[in-house]
């Protein structure tokens, strides 16, 4: 990948943020938080934003988050939950790969995040793993925590290894299985959170959410592969016939959709289905719900979305750090508050789509495009509206067939 030297972010001017809040915008503050607890990996994705990208900011880094850094954290989460009246929250423990950060720091960050925020407030733990260093211990000490935990996996062997694998080429599918069978199998269960899963357009996409299935995971979260217009997702010609990412997923949907129990959760399609019924999403990768998430880096530094590094060097970084700003700063730098003001954020184009109170404009990563920043309709814009088309058609034929006949109707 050909790294961006030089970039305009076209998010809002930091006046025009001032204007907002002067006219009576509010900013959502934050629900989420992800602590980097270690900047490296124990795997060499293939498709990896976060080592692969523009941005190779990760190379100055600390390998893991200091103890000072930790405890700043979580004091700044603590002040940002209070000052705004929230009782329950969720931190993500991240990387790289967070288990290499060690399980007494691990641990440590646990008891340091539930001290600050006291007994009055609700501190979901969670941790995000590539499930090659998962094993007992592990298991219990998230147990002894209360952390929950999230493993990515492609699919099958075939599906897995032909990206996730180590720095020597060695594939991870038979570790990452071990770990998760020590998971669902064992005393722990009550702990898995779910599978994450990259969309690749090679696999077959039945295949695949039945090969996930096996591990009766609580949920399912397909992502779609970071790429923009700048560098188009593998298989993708924006702009170009046919609509490969929307046809994989919608036959997930429909054998998902059409199954006789319900079998998991599939955030994506669930939260497609919400929004179409006028409900609310739990992810960004749809609808126009304000981003409430913060990302605190291994140095301490308050950054945006890991996505944006797919973009150009230094899109994630904001200048702001937990030692000297709170997260009510982060709330008013212009790339987050951008993404605070629904449809009065999206491009043009995308205001004047009627898709765009479900497809949200696609996720914020996915509209970069050199030149105009990411003031652009998604890289996978058709994907999106067609995926939307077909499920709202597939949604209103069901409502038909059980709407009720007047009364005297014949």
């Amino acid at each position: 990948m050909t790294r961006l030297r030089h970039a305009e972010p076209s998010w809002p001017a930091a006046a025009d943020v001032e204007a907002r809040e002067r006219a009576g915008w509010v900013p959502a503050p934050l629900h989420s938080f992800v602590l980097k607890l270690h900047s490296r990996c124990d795997l060499a994705c293939r498709y990896c934003y976060m080592y692969r990208s523009n941005d190779q900011s990760w190379r100055t880094q600390p390998r893991t988050m200091a103890d000072a850094t930790v405890d700043r954290t979580a004091e700044r989460v603590a002040e940002h939950l209070a000052g705004h009246g929230l009782r329950r929250a969720s931190v993500v423990l991240h990387g790289g790969e967070p288990l290499l950060a060690g399980e007494a720091a691990v641990a440590r960050t646990a008891r340091a995040l539930r001290a600050a925020a006291g007994d009055g407030v609700r501190l979901d733990l969670a941790l995000q793993t590539n499930g090659v260093r998962l094993n007992g211990r592990w298991l219990d000490l998230c147990a002894e925590h209360g952390i929950r935990v999230g493993v990515s996996l492609d699919g099958d062997r075939a599906a897995q290894d032909r990206h996730r694998r180590g720095a020597d080429g060695r594939g991870s599918h038979a570790r990452v299985s071990a770990g998760l069978r020590l998971l669902t199998d064992g005393p722990h269960r009550a702990l898995f959170s779910g599978l994450l899963c990259t969309v690749d357009l090679r696999n077959d996409p039945v295949r695949c959410y039945e090969a996930l299935l096996a591990h009766r995971p609580p949920s399912v979260d397909f992502l779609l592969p970071q790429g923009n217009w700048g560098t188009p997702p593998p298989g993708l010609r924006p702009g170009g016939p046919g609509t490969p990412y929307a046809d994989w997923l919608w036959a997930v949907f429909e054998r998902w959709y059409g199954a006789p129990v319900r079998e998991t959760r599939v955030r994506l399609l669930d939260d497609l289905l919400s929004l179409l019924l006028g409900g609310a999403p739990e992810t960004e990768a749809l609808g126009l719900a304000p981003v409430r998430y913060a990302v605190v880096e291994t140095d301490g530094s308050l950054a945006q979305d890991d996505t944006l590094r797919t973009a150009y060097e230094g899109a994630a970084a904001t200048g702001l750090h937990v030692s000297r700003d709170s997260f009510d700063a982060l709330l008013r730098h212009p790339g987050i508050a951008a993404r605070q003001w629904g449809a009065a954020g999206l491009a043009a184009g995308c205001r004047a789509c009627r898709l765009h109170p479900v497809c949200g404009g696609g996720h914020y990563a996915n509209r970069y495009r050199p030149g105009t920043g990411f003031a652009n309709a998604s890289v996978y814009c058709a994907d999106l509206a067609s995926l939307v088309r077909r499920v709202r058609e597939r949604v209103a034929a069901d409502l038909e067939r059980l709407r009720v006949p007047a009364a005297g109707a014949a």
